[in-house]
């Protein structure tokens, strides 16, 4: 069964690697419009230009998430320039680890509020198109304890609370929302890139977690929100699918 976002207007923020990356090259393989924005321009310009490869329209541009009016700016550029917003992810995350303020601050600012700015300078555009769907990306760090990444797994835990309250808030509009809770990923220059690394043992320790037995890949984790987004998840809403290869049940 091919899932197809034909004519479809997609955002994706933090779209230029890793899991926002392919995500945004998934939805273009499947026919979408896609935008998508980051903070480093070259990695922006290099996914860019394999976004237009797939022949719909693209948009990229450079933002700081942690920057409110940034967010609002960007978003409403990406429904210009696309046409409209149907399916808006919130991909970008800060990864603050430390349990200081510098973590929190980073935390809070773009895994969090930037997620609830988007959304909210999205909303007017997909009502506008008749409905659609956010998908938030959260983390299995937010469904249990995180001592190692405490900002990091409490703001992911408020992504997944946000999402049920969004998915209630929105039904009546046929706005559907629902995050992604992802497991390990591994992808070159990722947190588990550098850990591989610099921590060996951390590495390991968490590889052997793992009972299918590897880390994940970013591509299984955008199949998952591909699937959200279409009209094969019409009836699901408020949900957080956990997609970590049975991660979470060592």
């Amino acid at each position: 069964m091919n899932i197809s976002f034909k004519n479809k207007n997609v955002v994706v923020t933090g779209g230029s690697r890793g899991i926002g990356r392919a995500i945004a090259l998934a939805f273009a393989a499947a026919g979408a419009n896609v935008s998508i924005c980051a903070r480093g321009a070259e990695k922006l310009r290099e996914t860019e230009g394999e976004l237009k490869q797939h022949g719909g329209k693209t948009h990229a541009a450079t933002c700081d998430l942690a920057d409110g009016a940034a967010v609002t700016r960007y978003v409403g550029e990406a429904g210009a320039a696309l046409g409209g917003i149907d399916v808006l992810v919130n991909n970008a995350s800060g990864f603050g680890a430390g349990d200081d303020e510098a973590g929190w601050a980073i935390s809070i600012n773009v895994d969090l509020m930037a997620s609830v700015r988007a959304s909210h300078a999205a909303l007017p555009l997909i009502e506008r198109a008749g409905g659609g769907s956010i998908v938030h990306i959260s983390s299995i760090a937010g469904l249990h304890s995180s001592a190692r990444i405490a900002p990091y797994g409490a703001v992911k835990a408020a992504l997944i609370q946000y999402t049920t309250s969004q998915g209630a808030a929105l039904a009546a509009k046929k706005i559907r929302v629902n995050s992604v809770a992802p497991g390990s990923i591994e992808f070159p220059g990722g947190v588990w890139d550098q850990r591989k690394r610099d921590n060996r043992k951390l590495y390991d320790d968490t590889l052997h977690s793992i009972p299918w037995g590897r880390m994940g890949l970013p591509e299984e984790i955008a199949s998952v929100v591909l699937f959200l987004a279409s009209d094969l998840a019409s009836w699901i809403t408020g949900q957080t699918l956990v997609v970590d290869g049975g991660q979470m049940l060592s």
